[in-house]
């Protein structure tokens, strides 16, 4: 069975610690592991592929997270925009044999228990083997709002039914019918394809067109898409693109210890918490606070007489409100979109296919940037319009092209890139390159960037 893992989404009601360019499924939320790897080692216990879906920008994040945990037989579809799960799926599976079992999951979600995930997959995998297209229904542990809803008749699926109120899903508990939607399904490619095709045609003709001038490379195990080719897939969930029109669905009930982690109220279930309610933090000292969530690492965080609250703590943003009203966040990452601010894309740390960098302070003429360069690795061969580049060399040496020159920089060294001047960084040792990088002009965004040159083939 290949699992086929979609990485999409931002979590923005996860803000902080979630971004457009470190997204929740990536964050490290658990004792250094993201989301995204507790999913593939969950997964690799029945699966022996892991398939990944995810935005073009997130490539080496997801890759160097793979690496981490050891895992095996990867490929990766990009996507350079989102359209939604049916097209991200049906481009997946137009590259995969007709008779591959594929499951599908998402990349953000919890599942606590292994063993009973395992059964569960099982009982898919042969629905899907017989030619049914599987859902999996959670088996609900109170009236909840947040979730749509399957009704079933046996393990067959009557229906699917939208986020409801909360009489309407306290009936639905009541009844026993009823399950929550996980998102998570499991079908033969050929299955999957042909309700596509019956149900949304236009999106099985445009996803076919686009995989076709899709550029393939690495033996066909990275495939990337085009951008109009992309856009030209009409935007469309797998629910309401084939799950809720299809006669062929069936449900494998599901008590897995499942949770989508949607906010932080949920969040804050996942952790282990102290003798007074509060997750357990080294760095947060409480004086009569309970029953709250205090995410934050690098200041000591002091609080008295708190009860029920969130407080998240990042290097550029705090964000504090009732545990309750987490459900709100998003709202705040609309009004920061508005006022045009970086900071519900960007964090502090920025992962890039040769290293990182973390933005230490910025203002409107200067930028100061903190870089770590990997070993072997180079930056791309570029050039700035707006701006000058100071560079210091903190550990390692780094092999630096200014112009027509190579010449190298030691630590407690430095060098100065005018601005129109075409340069490049590269690490050629086998420790970590460090600089501190001082940009000085009138505009320092990162997209005054005119690349002449990239290994990693960006624009």
């Amino acid at each position: 069975m290949i699992n086929l893992i979609l990485c999409g989404g931002s979590g923005t009601r996860l803000w902080p610690v979630s971004r457009s360019l470190m997204p929740k499924q990536f964050a490290r939320l658990f004792e250094g592991a993201s989301l995204f790897q507790r999913t593939v080692k969950t997964n690799s216990r029945i699966c022996d592929t892991q398939y990944i879906v995810s935005n073009a920008e997130q490539y080496f994040l997801a890759k160097d997270q793979l690496e981490e945990v050891g895992a095996k037989n990867t490929k990766f579809l990009l996507e350079p925009v989102g359209r939604n799960t049916a097209p991200a799926i049906a481009l997946a599976c137009l590259s995969l044999n007709e008779d591959d079992v594929v499951l599908v999951s998402p990349s953000d979600h919890v599942i606590r228990k292994s063993d009973a995930y395992a059964e569960c997959l099982r009982k898919a995998e042969a629905f899907a083997k017989a030619g049914s297209l599987v859902t999996f229904g959670i088996t609900p542990t109170g009236p909840e709002t947040g979730y749509g809803y399957i009704e079933s008749e046996g393990e067959n699926v009557k229906r699917f039914v939208e986020k409801p109120d909360l009489e309407t899903a306290k009936k639905y508990v009541e009844s026993g019918r009823f399950f929550w939607n996980s998102g998570i399904f499991c079908f033969k490619v050929s299955t999957f394809l042909n309700e596509l095709g019956r149900h949304s045609p236009d999106i099985l003709a445009a996803a076919k067109l686009a995989f076709v001038r899709s550029k393939k490379e690495n033996k066909d195990t990275l495939i990337r898409v085009q951008h109009d080719d992309m856009m030209n897939i009409p935007s469309n969930s797998i629910d309401y693109a084939v799950m809720e029109k299809s006669n062929i669905v069936k449900v494998v009930p599901s008590d897995i210890g499942w949770s989508d982690l949607g906010a932080f109220d949920s969040l804050y279930g996942e952790y282990e918490h102290d003798e007074n309610g509060n997750n357990k933090n080294s760095k947060h000292l409480a004086i009569g606070s309970k029953n709250s969530l205090v995410m934050g690492g690098q200041r000591q965080i002091c609080t008295i007489d708190l009860d029920k609250m969130l407080i998240v703590d990042t290097p550029d943003a705090l964000l504090v409100a009732p545990l309750s009203s987490s459900q709100k966040v998003k709202k705040v990452v609309d009004e920061l979109k508005a006022r045009g601010s970086d900071l519900p894309s960007t964090p502090q740390t920025v992962n890039r296919p040769w290293g990182t960098y973390s933005v230490l302070e910025s203002t409107d003429n200067y930028k100061m940037k903190r870089i770590v360069v990997r070993p072997g690795e180079r930056l791309s061969l570029q050039k700035h319009l707006h701006r000058s580049e100071h560079w210091v060399v903190v550990n390692g040496t780094a092999t630096v092209t200014v112009g027509d020159k190579v010449f190298y920089v030691r630590p407690n060294e430095s060098t100065y890139i005018p601005a129109g001047t075409v340069h490049r960084l590269q690490n050629e040792g086998k420790l970590p390159l460090i600089i501190v990088e001082v940009q000085v002009g009138e505009y320092t965004g990162e997209d005054d960037i005119i690349r002449v040159q990239d290994d990693y083939k960006r624009s």
